[in-house]
């Protein structure tokens, strides 16, 4: 018997806050604000989850304001980005005003239910001309001393700094019950390995599936840690990319223009958005082997699981299973 029950997605890495959203690319107004279609477009596809990055302490401050417009959709991470970590030093009153400021917004924020992880933290050594290492090292430190006092899980990123991620995470997890999950994973399958091993989740989209090796590793992920997002408005799955050729009879999303020739009710050329969560969702169900259905229920699961994303137990339990 066919199950008819719709598909459900939760996008847990979307940087809506990003200006191209309300038309506007590198400073310049191409056409008029469309973020409402772009939360609608996700729910058409059955996306009713949205988590939106905080990249530094202003974007947190967005992603908590996105939270409240679109209550029950969207939720917010709050956090410095490693590329972002020179804020730290810059910022009036110093590191430490920072921090406290942080702490203020992230207190605030779970309360009232809008926040549901700490980061994005974490180190990038592939942008080390936007940070250098020992800035990036001394701050998500720094970063994770608060996030052991706020408990909330955590939202990572680690790119060409393996080691030390490892090392750093690894001295703290007893300290870090909720753990937390590497998003836009794009490491080698040693890499995966190992923190799969740590306890944490792994998070995949289009930068995770370009090359026939990044495939390798999403289908090595374990189902019970695997979580799906779009990095929208960054790494969309491309011709070029070894997911393209999983997405031939892949599901349909809107038609694209470029920002020139937008018309309402239209995606953007180059522009990722929650909507194509569909395709990340095909494309890794293919690679493991199993249906779309299974992937989008484990996803689902493990991410409302590890960040509540307003899902109870009994709201779980309400929905039944599916067999």
């Amino acid at each position: 018997m066919t199950d008819t029950k719709p598909l459900r997605y939760a996008d847990v890495g979307v940087n809506l806050g990003d200006p191209v959203f309300r038309g506007e690319y590198h400073g310049k107004k191409a056409h008029e604000d469309d973020l409402d279609d772009v939360v609608q477009r996700a729910l058409d596809v059955g996306c009713t989850k949205l988590m939106i990055t905080g990249s530094n302490l202003k974007e947190s401050r967005h992603a908590v304001e996105l939270a409240e417009q679109y209550p029950g959709q969207c939720y917010a991470t709050i956090g410095v980005h490693p590329c972002s970590t020179q804020d730290f030093d810059r910022y009036p009153g110093g590191p430490d005003k920072l921090i406290k400021d942080l702490r203020a917004l992230a207190l605030e924020a779970k309360q009232k239910g809008h926040v549901v992880a700490f980061g994005e933290i974490g180190l990038d050594y592939d942008r080390l001309f936007l940070s250098p290492k020992e800035v990036q090292l001394k701050y998500f430190e720094l970063q994770l001393d608060l996030a052991e006092e706020l408990q909330l899980p955590l939202f990572l990123h680690s790119r060409a700094a393996a080691e030390d991620f490892e090392r750093i995470m690894t001295a703290r997890l007893d300290r870090l019950p909720g753990r937390g999950l590497v998003h836009s994973f794009t490491g080698t399958l040693p890499e995966l390995e190992s923190l799969v091993k740590l306890g944490f989740d792994i998070g995949v989209n289009g930068c995770s599936m370009k090359t026939e090796e990044n495939l390798e590793a999403v289908k090595a992920v374990p189902l019970d840690r695997l979580q799906i997002e779009t990095d929208g408005p960054w790494c969309e799955i491309r011709p070029s990319h070894a997911s393209a050729q999983h997405l031939k009879d892949g599901p349909a999303v809107p038609k694209a223009v470029k920002k020139e020739k937008w018309q309402k009710g239209l995606m953007v050329k180059g522009r990722n958005e929650p909507a194509t969560i569909v395709q990340v969702a095909h494309v890794a169900a293919k690679v493991k082997g199993i249906s779309v259905e299974e992937l989008c229920e484990a996803a689902w699961k493990n991410s409302t699981k590890m960040f509540g994303l307003g899902e109870s137990e009994q709201t779980e339990l309400s929905n039944g299973a599916r067999e």
